[in-house]
């Protein structure tokens, strides 16, 4: 397969079949949606290296809680753990693996045993702990460069843009380490920071797949462009589904926010435009639904 090359059953497109598309003029997510977009125009903050303030009784870091997602970030290298709080209701039950977690990162503070009431204190309301919190700072930012450097061969990138909901993302991250993705591009004016909801949500995945936070999708599609790969939107009006495309090779799927789908700019910038067929007894699917779908399709035509 040559690269930026993928095999499609409509042909293979270049630059100059790409300018000469003619665009859909209503534009929805990867299915179908009303076209819309944030009011007001203001801009977002710089959630850069940023997380979402806890809203649990506690200051400093952030906790991190669940079973999955606790595990997996004291088990991660990468991340700086300061407190492990253990319900003492589940000590039996998860010491064998936290000790295994603990082992496989190294110089993890001692885990502290602690009422299921006075754990639940230390939380945000509600918060699904399982009997295991972990307080943690945000991973450090992984650059596009370095990400790219990384990246396992014909692994696919998956590029959210403007995707808002920090439980969706984290459902998405999960997807995305389920079929190999080799890491999440996100714009940091239109994205959440991390969160202990997405960390949730993500069921360990955020610990896997990086997360690369850049200050443009367009110009980190430039990027990836002189890397090799493929841009591939998914849009309610895309040219094929996804599975007739039968797409192959350095990809890189953009999905775009349910309802306002893909920003013009960002659908101009593809090589592709694909479809997710769905009946008309729904308006559109989720971020992470259509993340789901798509990794499978393309994993399903690189085998």
């Amino acid at each position: 397969m040559n690269e930026r090359n993928p095999s499609a059953s409509n042909g293979k497109k270049g630059r100059n079949s790409r300018s000469n598309r003619n665009r859909p003029q209503n534009r929805g997510g990867p299915h179908k949606g009303r076209a819309g977009g944030r009011p007001g125009g203001g801009r977002r903050p710089d959630h850069r290296g940023k997380t979402a303030k806890n809203s649990g009784k506690t200051h400093g870091p952030p906790w991190i809680y669940g079973i999955h997602a606790g595990l997996a970030a004291i088990a991660n290298p990468r991340r700086r753990v300061h407190r492990i709080v253990l319900a003492s209701q589940s000590a039996e039950t998860l010491e064998a693996r936290l000790d295994q977690a603990r082992a496989a990162a190294g110089g993890r503070p001692n885990p502290e045993i602690r009422d299921k009431d006075e754990l639940d204190r230390l939380l945000p309301n509600r918060a699904v702990h399982q009997g295991l919190a972990v307080q943690a700072d945000p991973l450090p930012e992984t650059p596009l460069p370095r990400a790219l450097t990384e990246a396992a061969e014909n692994a696919p990138i998956l590029i959210l843009d403007q995707a808002t909901d920090p439980q969706n993302i984290g459902a998405t991250l999960r997807s995305a380490a389920a079929f190999g993705a080799a890491f999440v591009i996100m714009q940091d004016r239109h994205a959440p920071p991390e969160t202990p909801a997405m960390a949730k949500a993500s069921s360990g995945a955020l610990e896997i797949v990086p997360v690369v936070r850049v200050p443009n999708i367009a110009r980190a599609l430039i990027v990836l462009k002189e890397a090799g790969y493929w841009i591939v939107g998914f849009d309610a009006h895309g040219e094929q589904s996804v599975a007739e495309a039968n797409l192959s090779g350095k990809l890189a799927l953009i999905l775009g926010a349910e309802g306002s789908g893909l920003r013009r700019l960002t659908q101009e910038s593809c090589d592709h435009l694909v479809k997710i067929p769905i009946t008309d007894k729904v308006d559109s699917l989720n971020v992470a639904a259509s993340a789901a779908i798509a990794l499978y399709e393309i994993t399903k035509s690189n085998t």
